[in-house]
Formats: C-alpha cells, structure tokens, sequence
C-alpha cells in the first residue's frame, strides 16, 4: 500500500484528496460491503460518495453491463441509442416537470455545468442566485456558485453569484427562530436581495446540503423562494445530485420537501442513477431545454454501456422499494445515533432524512467546529471496519453516513455500534 501511496503522490495533484493517514485501496465489494487489499473487510456507509446507491456489484446490474458491453459500448450521441431514450423516459416521467426533455452527462458536476448554460441562456443573464455553504461541482463555472470556501478554490467566474440564507437551518443569522420565522426572514432577505440587483437567471439549491455536511432548511423554504423567484421569472434548479432517487425515504426527490407549487423549472442528478457507472444528466421543460440556439453533443454522456447500468438500476431501486428501505431502516439509524449524541456534549447534532445522516461534532460547550476529532472518529471507525465520510461548512466537521439503500436493520445496528464506539473514544 505504501508503495501505491507514493506512486500517487508521484503522478497525482496534491489538491485531489485521500481519506485517511493510512490511505485505503478497495479491491472490491459486495453488497454493502467492501474489502481493502489486505482483505479486510469494512462496512460501507458512504458508498463511493452517495454513488454506490443500491449495493456492490448488484448481480442485475452487472449482467446489464455485461451484456451491453458484449454488443456495444460507445458509440456518441451522433447516433440514436435505444438505451439512452428508454433511460431519458423513465427519468421524464419520473422528474413531475410536463414536457421533459432530457440530456445526460458524465457527472453531477458537468450536469449542473448545463443547467447553469441552460438558465443564462433562458433568461439572458449571469447572474445567479446560490446558498451559502452549499456545493455544486469541480468544474469553473460550478465553483464560481459553490458556498463554501473550502471547495472553491478560485474567486474568478464566467458567472455573477449571489448567496441567500437559508440552506442551514441551525447556524447563521436566524438559528434561534421558529421554522415559520426561518422561512419568513429568509424570504424577506431574498425579496431585498432582489431589490437591488437586474433579475437573476435562476436559484439554484440542493435540497439537503451534500457537501456542506447534510445540513437542510425547514420543508417548505424553497416552495415559499419560488413564489418570489416566479414573480419575476426566475428559474428554480434543484441539484438532486446526492437527495435524488429515494435516498432521503420521505420522497423520490429531495424538492418534493418543498412542492406546494410543482416540480423545479430545471433538475440536475448524478451519482446515485449509476450505481457507481458514470451518469449524470439534466432534466428540464422543453422551453428550456431547447432554448440553445447552436449545435451541441456529448462524447461520452448517454453512452451505452451506463445507460444499461442506470436502466438496471433503476428497475432495482424501483420494484424493491428502496426508497421505502431507506425511510424505514434510516429512520432507526438516526433515532439511534441521536440516542447516543445526547450523552456526547461534543456531538452537536444529528440531522437527515432516510439514509443521508450527518453527525456535526464541536467543540464541547460551544459552537466551534471540531475537524481533528472528526478526522479521528473517521479513522477509529475504520479501524473497526466501518467507512464513514466527512463534510460541513466548518471546517468539514461533520461525519456523513449514506450507505446504499438496501441497508439491512442489522447492518445499520452494526455501523451504529461501530460508530457509538468510536464516537466514544474520540469526542467528549
């Protein structure tokens, strides 16, 4: 392993991150778990970034891509391609937006690049309206609308970005009040905001905060932000990258939260479709969709052989109810885990919503993020065979918990305990 470590330092950037002191090599998996190359192994709660949605190598997706592998596996989108339109309906009609059109990238960070392209172009401006503490994506125009410093490494920007309140409900300005009055002083603070700057081309929020630790506003923000934003004809882009597809249990999609006036104008997903294959992809009115007025393609966006996966997937998550799964057994992980949190002044809070968990440490007594002792209790997890990820706005002191959503009750109990443990000998 060290050898490995050392011929990645060689040829790698020093800015593309690794967890752990010791890093790990997986060699493979099998349903929610995963083996390092010493063959230990680990019970994974993070699933390759929310990625892994369903399960390691999933039998009906590995003979999916198998099979269209044998056929074929690339051709462009030159070409009609029967896997690409079949996916491209089932996500139509599945996204609520009338008259979808759909286009498929290779990642969430290229998605949300062409929900950005699509909304200047819609509505002939750069400007842009964002939340604080959230993410987007790698890309120079993602990074130019990311709310949190320490995943955006350039103040430079194709775009003008402005940022709201309210993506996190426990922290900032209006912390103390009851969720109507968070909702209602956020609201007014957009509604000022929108006083003094030529319309915006659009909102654009995660449901619940990925990166920034899974951190989320009161249900119903974002549907009380729309009916200011539809006033003036401001475009709404809900970035479902992590929250789609059933992971937080309540809903299909994390906007649905927040559906009192119908779907968003525009919704970016990624990740979790794939299973691990690399599908990202837009969906949007066809008004928007098709307000390009220049050719365009993908190379490698719809390409066959992830089509297949994200079909297989799909029909999984689907007739074995995973959603449901994911409200269920994620349901007793978080009463779990806050069980616990409650005789841990370090543990600030649990928060989430099915099998999206965040686990925010302090500091004990204060309000001050904690990174070292969540950096510990990452690696005391792993000792103990459990993978856990990291995030937040402060300093990435929240643990992040999203295993694949055919979680069982007893996997969960096991994370749980691994996790009480090393919570335990970590925080105080």
């Amino acid at each position: 392993m060290s050898d490995l470590y050392g011929r990645h330092k060689a040829v790698l950037p020093d800015w593309l991150a690794l967890y752990y002191q010791d890093p790990l090599e997986i060699t493979h998996g099998e349903g929610r778990y995963v083996w390092d190359a010493d063959g230990k192994r680990y019970l994974d709660f993070f699933g390759g970034i929310l990625t892994t949605m369903t399960a390691h190598a999933l039998p009906e997706i590995t003979k999916a891509v198998s099979e269209q592998a044998g056929r074929i596996i690339h051709s462009s989108t030159l070409y009609l391609n029967r896997p690409m339109v079949e996916l491209a309906e089932r996500v139509a009609q599945l996204s609520g937006i009338p008259d979808a059109r759909v286009f498929f990238t290779t990642s969430g960070t290229e998605a949300n690049d062409t929900a950005l392209l699509l909304a200047t172009s819609y509505r002939r401006s750069n400007q842009i309206l964002a939340m604080r503490n959230s993410y987007h994506g790698r890309s120079f125009s993602t990074v130019g609308i990311t709310g949190n410093k320490g995943w955006s490494p350039t103040s430079l920007s194709p775009l003008q970005t402005l940022y709201v309140h309210g993506g996190v409900r426990t922290r900032g300005p209006y912390a103390d009040l009851s969720d109507d009055e968070f909702i209602a002083a956020c609201v007014a603070d957009l509604e000022d905001l929108l006083g003094h700057v030529r319309p915006p081309a659009a909102l654009i929020a995660e449901p619940i905060q990925g990166v920034g630790g899974f951190t989320s506003p009161p249900d119903g923000l974002y549907a009380a932000f729309r009916r200011v934003l539809k006033e003036r004809g401001i475009l709404w882009i809900a970035d479902e990258v992590q929250t789609g597809w059933g992971r937080t249990g309540e809903h299909f999609w994390g906007w649905q939260a927040h559906a009192e006036d119908g779907p968003p104008d525009i919704v970016t997903f990624a990740k979790g479709i794939g299973n691990g294959m690399s599908i990202g992809g837009v969906v949007a009115r066809a008004e928007i969709m098709n307000c390009l007025d220049s050719h365009s393609i993908s190379t490698f966006g719809g390409t066959q052989i992830t089509m297949a996966a994200g079909l297989a997937n799909l029909t999984y998550l689907l007739e074995h109810d995973l959603q449901g799964n994911a409200r269920r057994v994620g349901g007793l992980l978080i009463e779990r885990l806050r069980g616990v949190a409650a005789q841990l002044p370090g543990v600030r809070e649990v928060r989430g919503r099915g099998l999206m968990i965040g686990v925010e440490l302090v500091k004990p007594g204060t309000d001050t993020a904690d990174p070292d002792t969540a950096a510990a209790v990452l690696e005391a997890a792993r000792e103990e065979g459990l993978l856990l990820g990291k995030g937040g706005g402060h300093n990435t002191s929240a643990l992040r918990i999203a295993p694949p959503l055919s979680l069982t009750v007893a996997e969960a109990e096991e994370g749980a305990a691994i996790l009480e443990r090393a919570l335990r000998s970590c925080v105080q």
